[in-house]
């Protein structure tokens, strides 16, 4: 076949072009280089940093395969290879828009002042986030004596919009007697997800993705919905059943069952912690 007429280099033609970007070496290509850094390096750093480190192969392999098309392209230029690269990113980049303008109010820069007032806000948001887990723990507790089932949604703000609205929007402070107020069998609410958000019980009966994997049969809806939730968003669960009243905890679509009070004050505070700080690293 003519690699000509099919648009193609040979590999002679690639390694002359290889050996020309260096022995000719220009400034519009060191600041190609340089831009093309920051912009893999802004990138891995934002997956890193948000719990989709393996979606960094992802981009890698697209990546390189654009840029290897281009390479033995001969319709296709540098030019083009750098508008993929852009648009590409921009995409990734678009998935984590909350987190990045999260990061970014993080790091700007504080006057002492600001810096004093940061810190004494910081102490009391821990004090509302120990509060938070004081009034959820009882409210489990009690709901696991009682063998009332329950499904709570410790969200990050980033649950999809038709979550929320397939259920009541509440918007009300955490307590424990809202919650097994809320989860009262032949309530109106009892049968779906609550959502809290941050120290905001934010709904409630909302209905959840299912998961898809195989799990054992006493696992009903309430788990694989609890399960499936956290494949779907950057979110954790609890939940207690209603046949035996056993709590567990899932989190990245991994469960853990039997859970008692000191775990759970533990998984609390590892949700809390990573709201208050924004990295989640506790204090």
């Amino acid at each position: 076949m003519n690699l000509n007429a099919a648009g193609l280099r040979g590999a002679g033609d690639v390694w002359q072009g290889i050996k020309d970007v260096f022995l000719k070496f220009e400034w519009p290509f060191a600041v190609e280089a340089v831009l093309l850094f920051f912009v893999f390096y802004f990138v891995f750093k934002i997956l890193a940093d948000n719990n989709a480190k393996k979606l960094i192969p992802v981009y890698l392999f697209f990546v390189a395969g654009m840029g290897a098309v281009t390479l033995f392209s001969e319709r296709l230029g540098a030019s083009v290879f750098l508008l993929f690269l852009m648009v590409f990113s921009l995409f990734f980049l678009l998935l984590f828009s909350t987190e990045i303008k999260r990061s970014v109010w993080k790091t700007n820069p504080r006057t002492p002042s600001a810096a004093g007032a940061a810190k004494q806000e910081n102490r009391m948001g821990m004090a509302r986030a120990e509060e938070n887990i004081a009034g959820i723990v009882k409210a489990v507790q009690s709901l696991s004596k009682a063998n009332v089932g329950a499904l709570i949604v410790l969200s990050n703000g980033n649950l999809p919009k038709e979550i929320l609205d397939s259920g009541v929007r509440l918007n009300a402070n955490i307590s424990s007697q809202l919650i097994e107020g809320i989860f009262i069998p032949k309530a109106p609410l009892h049968d779906g997800a609550m959502i809290v958000s941050g120290d905001k019980i934010e709904a409630a009966g909302c209905f959840l993705p299912l998961t898809q994997k195989d799990f054992p049969k006493d696992y009903g809806t309430r788990h694989r919905a609890g399960i499936g939730v956290t494949e779907a968003a950057d979110v954790s669960t609890i939940i207690v059943s209603e046949e035996t009243g056993i709590v567990s905890v899932v989190k990245r679509g991994e469960i853990t069952r039997y859970v008692d009070s000191e775990n759970l004050k533990r998984f609390l505070r590892d949700y809390y912690w990573k709201e208050i700080n924004g990295e989640g690293k506790t204090r």
